[in-house]
């Protein structure tokens, strides 16, 4: 579950960065959404993979296996939008249920 989450900042981040002539690499780092650069990274690779960003620089290392190459420029795609819109729209559905579980006996 927590890999959802920081799936979401990440996407988020991305989302509120297209708002900015340049990207942001310095404050795009796996501390900022606390988390380890290896599972950073791999969760980087996975949304490259399915297409929720683009621009992502990928080396694939015969001993290491792939490594995320930098500058890491990376952009989110419409698919990464319309993720990010239907994971706010579920949140506030629960949010909601959990809201009229609260009210009724």
């Amino acid at each position: 579950m927590e890999d959802f989450r920081i799936i979401y900042r990440i996407l988020k981040f991305l989302r509120d960065s297209m708002d900015f002539e340049e990207f942001d690499s310095e404050g795009f780092t796996a501390e900022r959404f606390g988390t380890n650069k290896n599972r950073f990274h791999a969760l980087l690779i996975q949304l490259d993979n399915a297409g929720y960003i683009e621009g992502l620089h990928v080396t694939r290392y015969i001993r290491s296996g792939i490594q995320v190459q930098p500058p890491i420029d990376v952009r989110i795609t419409l698919k990464g939008l319309e993720y990010l819109n239907e994971n706010s729209l579920m949140r506030k559905a629960a949010d909601l249920a959990r809201g009229i579980k609260d009210v009724l006996p």
